[in-house]
């Protein structure tokens, strides 16, 4: 049996979101194919890395699981300034490598043990081509190395430290047609073998919406956002956007946001913000919405999108992300805004129609099966490993 090596900077059951749940998920559902061990870090909070987990070696749904102290923690005030460089001044090729030491996680270690064990190991999977252990992981090991590289359409992917690193790995697995556009764009990577893949998700057999509206004492009908809710998410928007909505339109509709909040939330009866819940509320709740809003400029999927097309709900998504207006497109199970004036229409068609969020509902779950379901998923990785 191939033994197959998944790097990925955070890793644990804590983390239900990102490119980190991808991998989890990835490497659990490719274990019955082959023999898989994970190699991360001991950071749970992804903006300064500080040391959480205290076990070197532990096993996590039957995985085996090697973490790395990250040798040195995020300066958000050194890293804010290199950034600021990077993105908007002239600058060397060194300032962007400084860039991602400084980003983090620096794990050298990680690196090295890879090194050391290089012998059994057939492949490697790298997760967000933007980490220290990616970048450096796959210059190290080329043609062993398999990228997913978790791409948005933001800054970084424009870095020329990229550039070459997108040429570099055996094969590369993207998220989204839209994905694998912009890196073919920005590198020119045409060559490189790969495909378009995406991730599966845990969908359990049974629902009870009813349940979750009692339990959180929601009344009425509600819009679902599930995420961070920070900045990069596109939440201040959100919620500006909501609150006028609320103001020049009537209607019962209450939004309701899961998820650790980084900003502000609103004192509105209309805005009910309820924290990080289990996967189990996650689901009722997806599954008691009207419909689901990704407001989020930078994604490469999106899994909940996924998810709430896997149980039958529409999306309404941010247009200005190439990736969501093309899956909302493919899928037929979508509505997009790029401004005010457009998101609110989309909510009140969506609010007012029951019978166009049904039939949306119906396109997306279709579109989740033939697409996303885990059996297409792992053939596809089978397959892409075994050609290589």
């Amino acid at each position: 049996m191939k033994k197959i090596g998944i790097i990925v900077q955070r890793y644990g059951t804590e983390i239900n979101g990102g490119a980190e749940y991808h991998a989890r998920l990835i490497a659990e559902k490719i274990s019955d194919h082959f023999d898989v061990e994970v190699f991360t870090t001991t950071a749970l909070d992804y903006i300064t890395w500080d040391h959480h987990y205290s076990s070197e070696k532990e096993t996590i749904n039957g995985i085996s699981v090697n973490r790395f102290k990250v040798e040195k923690p995020r300066d958000p005030v050194k890293f804010g300034k290199i950034q600021e460089i990077v993105f908007n001044e002239e600058h060397l090729i060194e300032d962007e490598i400084e860039w991602l030491r400084e980003e983090g996680p620096f794990v050298p270690g990680l690196i090295k043990e890879l090194e050391r064990r290089d012998d059994e190991f057939s492949f490697h999977i790298f997760f967000s081509y933007r980490y220290y252990q990616s970048y450096y992981g796959v210059k190290r090991f080329e043609k062993k190395a398999i990228l997913v590289p978790t791409a948005e359409h933001d800054d970084v992917v424009y870095m020329r430290l990229f550039k070459d690193l997108f040429n570099l790995p055996a094969a590369i697995i993207y998220n989204s047609v839209e994905e694998k556009e912009i890196i073919n764009r920005v590198s020119g990577n045409y060559d490189v073998p790969g495909d378009i893949v995406g991730v599966g998700s845990e969908i359990p057999d049974s629902f009870d919406p009813e349940g979750f509206k009692n339990k959180y004492k929601i009344k009425g009908d509600y819009i679902l956002y599930v995420g961070r809710l920070d900045e990069n998410k596109g939440i201040p928007e959100l919620l500006r956007y909501f609150s006028r909505y609320l103001n020049e339109v009537s209607g019962d509709f209450t939004l309701v946001l899961i998820g650790k909040a980084y900003v502000e939330i609103p004192k509105d009866p209309k805005i009910v913000h309820l924290g990080f819940l289990s996967d189990t509320d996650k689901f009722n709740a997806l599954k008691g919405s009207a419909f689901l809003v990704i407001p989020s400029q930078f994604e490469s999927l999106s899994m909940v999108t996924l998810e709430a097309w896997a149980l039958g709900r529409p999306v309404v998504a941010n247009g200005r992300t190439e990736v969501l207006k093309g899956q909302c497109i493919r899928s037929n199970a979508g509505l997009w805004y790029g401004n005010y004036e457009e998101f609110k229409q989309v909510f009140k068609i969506l609010s007012n129609d029951q019978n166009l969020r049904k039939e949306m509902g119906e396109n997306g779950s279709r579109f989740f099966e033939e697409n996303y379901s885990w059996k297409v998923i792992i053939d596809k990785y089978i397959d892409l490993i075994n050609r290589l």
